[in-house]
């Protein structure tokens, strides 16, 4: 692919049965013995999806990141949980790494899609 990889997400309240949509999602970059660098933030649209790449166009790079969701915001009065930190390591950039979000109220599962 020519520009790099890319970093894209999506969300589904699996409580409801839709896509999360509204949702704030921020991109941190980590490293080591120094604090977190925001690097990207977006809200979710009607698809639960953000409307481009949260890194894209040569932006990826090898490292640690983490996807920060704002569930507790999304679900008001019936969220348990607040912010569902997804961890994960990009190893090739020029790859497209897909991290999506299943969230419900009281859990979330996540996994490397395509």
């Amino acid at each position: 692919m020519s520009g790099g990889g890319r970093l894209t997400t999506h969300v589904l309240d699996t409580s409801r049965g839709v896509p999360a949509a509204g949702l704030r999602i921020r991109l941190m970059a980590l490293a080591e013995g120094l604090a977190a660098r925001l690097v990207a933030e977006a809200k979710t649209n009607a698809d639960g999806r953000v409307d481009r790449p949260l890194l894209a166009d040569g932006e990826l790079e090898a490292g640690i990141y983490e996807l920060r969701f704002d569930v507790g915001a999304y679900f008001g009065d019936r969220a348990f949980l607040d912010v569902v930190p997804v961890r994960f390591v990009v190893t090739d950039p020029g790859a497209h790494y897909h991290v999506p979000l299943l969230v419900a109220p009281f859990g979330y599962s996540t996994y490397r899609g395509s």
